[in-house]
């Protein structure tokens, strides 16, 4: 079994202030180390569960401006037996899923999309403050667009942890059957009411675990018939700017652009300018 973990930040239990998740902050480091420890316990549950291979990417862009974007695990801490992306481009490393090496897809410390009642730090792609994201009209967040990415090579997502709101808008995405861990509920964009660190991370190995051994039950990959529209709006009219002469990229209104292709992928390999 070859598993891909999507991980981020936000949706990790203690966290609910940008104070937590950027570089330049004092809390900063407690927040690396309470991520760090949830990815921690998603690979023992891969591992648990038989896993053969396991890659786990950092998917947190919040370094700045003191480091580097998707750098912010504690690499002495990290648990052994997994290979770790670390300084790679949000949501473009897909080449094992290209090459037919990955069976599924999880999603650790995710967080609810833009404008989510009680998402704790809901955003969509803070660094576009992209307002409305939809796949053939299907509004997504951050775990919707991994997830049809992923579904673009035939990879089902099967296990989300973070907050209840983040929980419950993958579920109604990808169905039923993905297997939920919610740390935190969310009181509000700034608030919520945690589990323990220790407790959280104890949830989740058990439910990663949980969710490889019920391989019959895994939900298929989630779809969107072809040809596949990627849509967004933007926060402001000068953010078009950024799209403007991109092959394949359509600028629709003032704070509106969108691409279209086969796939997700194919649609989302022109749209994401960020290499």
């Amino acid at each position: 079994m070859r598993v891909m973990i999507f991980a981020d930040m936000e949706g990790v239990a203690g966290i609910q202030s940008w104070e937590h998740v950027g570089g330049s902050s004092p809390f900063y480091p407690e927040g690396r180390e309470l991520y760090t420890n949830e990815i921690n316990a998603a690979v023992r549950g891969c591992k648990a569960a038989g896993a053969t291979e396991i890659i786990a990417l950092d998917g947190h862009g919040g370094s700045y401006p003191s480091g580097k974007p998707f750098m912010s695990w504690i690499n002495s801490k990290l648990e052994p037996s997994a290979q770790y992306i670390q300084g790679y481009a949000w949501a473009r490393y897909v080449e094992p899923m290209q090459r037919g090496e990955i069976d599924c897809v999880l999603f650790v410390g995710a967080h609810a999309m833009a404008g989510v009642p009680n998402g704790v730090l809901c955003h969509t792609v803070s660094s576009e403050a992209w307002n409305n994201a939809t796949i053939n009209g299907t509004l997504v967040g951050e775990s919707g667009i991994v997830a049809a990415v992923a579904a673009s090579f035939g990879v089902p997502s099967i296990f989300v942890s973070g907050d209840q709101a983040t929980c419950e808008e993958v579920v109604n995405l990808i169905g039923p059957n993905v297997v939920t861990a919610a740390v935190k509920i969310g009181l509000g964009r700034y608030a919520a009411r945690n589990m323990a660190p220790q407790d959280a991370c104890d949830l989740i190995e058990t439910k990663v675990k949980e969710a490889l051994e019920n391989r019959d039950n895994w939900p298929k990959p989630v779809h969107f018939d072809s040809p596949v529209t990627f849509h967004v709006e933007l926060a402001t009219s000068d953010r078009a700017a950024a799209f403007q002469g991109r092959e394949g990229v359509t600028i629709t209104g003032p704070r509106s652009v969108e691409a279209s292709g086969a796939t997700f992928w194919e649609a989302w390999d022109k749209f994401w300018y960020r290499s």
